[in-house]
This record gives structure tokens, C-alpha cells and sequence, in this order.
């Protein structure tokens, strides 16, 4: 029984970080479904509404305008509509600032969450495409136009963009720069193979006629917009060339913190009705995948530890298969294994306060940041059990240099 759910907790860890997108990268080996992008330069682009949704952003918003302002996209084709959500600092006015140069603002001194903002900023969208993003990431120059380009196949109903880590001498950056290469592989075998499942809330397009205002206590907004879309019957797609960059949090505590809110949102979303498209069952099993089972992998990491624990203290003796009935050399191994990365995540937090990455620290960043994402979920499912991570968001301090 210990080896089976020692074996069982290594076996769920396998699957959604390495068998997951390995399977799926077969799939789309005898996948039809290809993705669609107009090289016709002639064709007038369609018209587009960015959405930035800004709270105790004076800090960012006057760096993130003028980079919208440089986007490339034809004059009189782009909105720039900035949704301020109460009234804590100076945002609201710096954003008025701008009004002279053609950006938008729809305010409310009440703060009342980000999918509130963005619902109330819908009513004066003017595009026929609606970008959602954030006053903390910036797009490159021509990623607008990678961005809506898959949109002109009709059964594309929203396409989410790709998101890089400045300050990559920093470890922080390194394991989150990581994570979001290992996040792109997975959208663009995801795209492959049909429709992707994660999107990017920073850099996120979708027809306007779709939208669908959901509950007004919805945390996770993003993923929310993409499953109704996809529950409609449309694709949800991956564009890699349509790139931002953002700064990295100031510590890997704001960075747990961000991460916390999200993982409360992911078990919000899995406690919604009528969320999954049921219609399309590959699709329910990579969001299940992708997604949901992510939400155990925390616990299984424990799972696996204490089992092994159990099998070095009461060891199976005379097994006829010692590796696969953990006997007592087999058990000592993979404590030994199981140590050993914990201990790696230990001396990585250590040395997080250093900001310049060593050699040492580029060995240390994978296992400190999987067991640091994997505390902070656990964080997250305590948040939404607690009922204390509301809709409200917070934005976490980043680097300004």
C-alpha cells in the first residue's frame, strides 16, 4: 500500500509536467488542424480596442501608454481605453494626461475588481477586436499585428500572445523566464492540436461580439472570457509572435503572492458550473490537464515524500520486485533523490536575495521555483477556502529599471 501511493503521487507529478505535453506533442504529429494567418498586407486590419486595466498604477502607466502610443497599427484602427479601478493614487490623472494624444478613460471611484473594470470598459470599446492587457507589460512594436492576424479565420474567437521576463541576470527571472518557454511549448502543441487552454491575461484578444460578462466575483478573468469562448464553439489560439515583456516581481514573496491568487482562482473556476466545453472532450482533457490537475500536484509531492518516509521506516523485506515495492535500498534511494531537491530549493532561497545569477543559482532556479510555485499554491487553496482572495487584485511591485 506505501509503495502503491508513493508510486501513484510520482506517477500524477510525471504526467502534468513531462507525459502531458509529450502526448501532446504526438497528437499534433497526426494533427489536420492548422493555424490561419492572413499575409494579405493589403487587407485593412480590423479595428481594435486596447483595454488596460490599471489600480495603484501611477507608477507604471504614464511608461505603459507611451509604449501602446508606439504600437504598429494603422492611425484610426487602434483605441487605447484604460479602465481605472478606484482611487487610491494618481493614476486616473496621469491617464487624463494622455487624452490629447487619443487615450481613453472609463473610471470609477469605487473599486470593485478587475472584471468589473473591464465590463463597465466593454460599453465604450469602439473595436472590432478587444485586447486585454495590464499597465506592467509592454508590447513589442509589431505584436498587435501577429496578434489579431489568426483572427481572420472565422473560427478563431480569441488568441492569447506570448509573455518574456526582463532582468534575466536575476535567478527570479531565470525560473520564471523558464517557466513561461515551458508554458509556450505546451499553447503552441496545444494550438496544434485544436485550441490552447492557458492564455495570457497580459496580452489577450477577442472578438468584442463574444463577450460575455462573467460573474462580478470572478477572480481568474482570463481563463474565465477564453472557456466561455471556447464553450461557444470557437478556437482559442496561441500566438508566439505576438510578444510582451514584463518586469519581474521585487521578491519571490510578491512573486507567491501573485501566484496564490491565481491558484484561488484556478479552484473558483473548477467549482463553476457550465464552464467546460463538455461538446469537445479532448478539449475537457487538456484543461483538466493543463489546469485542474496542476491543483493535486502540491499534494502529491507531499504524498510522495511521507510514503517514502514510511517505506524506509517499515521497509518491505523479500519483495520480489525490490524497485517497484520500494524495498528498504529502493526507499533509501529516492529519499535520498527526494532530499537532495528539496535541499537544492532550500539553498536557491537562500540565495535569492542575491539578484545576480550565479552558475550555482542557474542549477538552483528549477527546483526552487517548482517547490516556491507549489507552496504557493497550497497558499491559494487556503485563500479560496478562507474566502479571503476576493475579485479585488492588487498589483505586486516590480522593477523599475
Amino acid at each position: 500500500m506505501i509503495a502503491f501511493v508513493f508510486w501513484l503521487c510520482v506517477a500524477l507529478i510525471v504526467y502534468v509536467y513531462l507525459l502531458y505535453p509529450g502526448i501532446l506533442y504526438l497528437l499534433t504529429r497526426f494533427s489536420s488542424v492548422h493555424l490561419h494567418v492572413s499575409e494579405d498586407r493589403e487587407k485593412p486590419l480590423p479595428t481594435v480596442t486596447l483595454l488596460i486595466s490599471a489600480y495603484r498604477e501611477e507608477a507604471m502607466i504614464a511608461q505603459k501608454l507611451e509604449n501602446s502610443l508606439a504600437i504598429d497599427y494603422p492611425d484610426g484602427r487602434l483605441q487605447i481605453l484604460v479602465a481605472v479601478d478606484g482611487q487610491e493614487d494618481h493614476t486616473r490623472e496621469i491617464v487624463q494626461s494622455f487624452a490629447n494624444k487619443g487615450v481613453d478613460l472609463v473610471y470609477s471611484p469605487e473599486r470593485t475588481g478587475k472584471i468589473n473594470a473591464i465590463h463597465r470598459a466593454m460599453q465604450a470599446a469602439k473595436g472590432d477586436i478587444v485586447v486585454l492587457t495590464d499597465a506592467n507589460t509592454f508590447f513589442v512594436p509589431g505584436a498587435l499585428r501577429y496578434l489579431v492576424a489568426p483572427l481572420a479565420d472565422p473560427a478563431i474567437g480569441a488568441v492569447s500572445g506570448a509573455k518574456r521576463i526582463l532582468n534575466q541576470a536575476d535567478s527570479l527571472a531565470n525560473s520564471e523566464g523558464l517557466y513561461w518557454k515551458y508554458e509556450s511549448f505546451i499553447k503552441k502543441q496545444e494550438t496544434r492540436l485544436g485550441s490552447c487552454t492557458g492564455v495570457s491575461g497580459e496580452i489577450f484578444a477577442f472578438r468584442c461580439n463574444l463577450f460575455e460578462p462573467p460573474p462580478p466575483w470572478v477572480i481568474n478573468d482570463d481563463f474565465i472570457l477564453a472557456m466561455q469562448i471556447l464553450r461557444k464553439g470557437y478556437r482559442v489560439v496561441y500566438a508566439p509572435g505576438a510578444l510582451t515583456f514584463e518586469r519581474i516581481s521585487l521578491s519571490a514573496k510578491d512573486e507567491a503572492t501573485r501566484r496564490a491568487r491565481i491558484v484561488a482562482g484556478r479552484y473558483q473556476a473548477l467549482c463553476m458550473g457550465r464552464l467546460l466545453p463538455l461538446k469537445k472532450p479532448v478539449l475537457v482533457w487538456q484543461v483538466f490537464s493543463h489546469k485542474f490537475l496542476r491543483l493535486v500536484v502540491p499534494f502529491a509531492m507531499a504524498g510522495a515524500l511521507l510514503a517514502n518516509l514510511a517505506a524506509v521506516i517499515w521497509p518491505v523485506n523479500n519483495a520480489a520486485y525490490p524497485w517497484l515495492q520500494l524495498a528498504e535500498s529502493p526507499a533509501r534511494f529516492w529519499l535520498g533523490v527526494q532530499v537532495l531537491f528539496y535541499g537544492l530549493a532550500w539553498l536557491g532561497n537562500r540565495l535569492q536575495q542575491v539578484r545576480k545569477a550565479s552558475s550555482l543559482e542557474k542549477i538552483l532556479y528549477l527546483p526552487t521555483y517548482l517547490v516556491n510555485s507549489n507552496l504557493a499554491a497550497v497558499s491559494g487553496l487556503i485563500l479560496f477556502l478562507s474566502g479571503r482572495q476576493t475579485n479585488l487584485w492588487s498589483p505586486v511591485a516590480r522593477h523599475l529599471d
